[in-house]
């Protein structure tokens, strides 16, 4: 069970994801919560350590989906990271949602806030390893240059449907084409 202080970091994370960063409050956040006017200042008494407080926790829960999904999948072929990251971008913007909506208002503030920058830079390293680690497994012989091809593509395409959900939202076949056109399969890979 989580504790109190993740309870009220946890909505704020909602507030943050359905209502954006300027309802962001500890009222909202007390409110959201279903505890007592007063309870989060008692935890966070500024406005700031609440959002320094809620970045820590958003890094910690994005974090623990990572986990998941790097215990369940482990992408051999640039075919198999292309079904890891639709699998993600569904996710994303499916059951992680608000997480997903709540990181985006927390990448805007972050440029124009350097600690909260330093704080995302910190957190991401294990994420940022996994991924390094799946595209050297898949394949790729630049894995530096890959990187930042394909994760500002699926960062794109999970964006673009945050903001104008498709109900037919299916990235297969962009993920797909992008992944295995930046990392070509070995003859043997190629699907059939």
């Amino acid at each position: 069970m989580a504790s109190r202080r993740d309870q009220l970091l946890d909505a704020a994370i909602t507030v943050l994801g359905e209502r954006g960063m300027h309802a962001l409050t500890h009222r909202s956040v007390d409110a959201q919560a279903g505890l007592s006017s007063g309870s989060t200042s008692n935890y966070f008494r500024t406005r700031d350590a609440l959002l320094d407080a809620v970045v820590e926790r958003f890094a910690e829960r994005e974090r623990a989906l990572w986990e998941d999904l790097a215990m369940r999948m482990y992408p051999t072929t640039p075919h198999e990271l292309a079904q890891v990251l639709v699998a993600a971008a569904k996710t994303s913007t499916g059951a992680q949602r608000t997480l997903v909506l709540a990181r985006y208002a927390i990448l805007v503030e972050a440029g124009i806030r350097p600690a909260i920058r330093a704080q995302l830079l910190a957190t991401g390293g294990r994420v940022n390893t996994w991924f390094m680690t799946w595209l050297r497994v898949a394949g790729s012989t630049d894995p530096e240059r890959d990187a930042p091809i394909i994760m500002n593509h699926y960062t794109g395409v999970v964006l673009h449907d945050l903001a104008l959900p498709d109900p037919a939202f299916d990235p297969t076949d962009q993920i797909t084409a992008l992944v295995t056109t930046v990392i070509p399969a070995k003859p043997a890979e190629v699907p059939t």
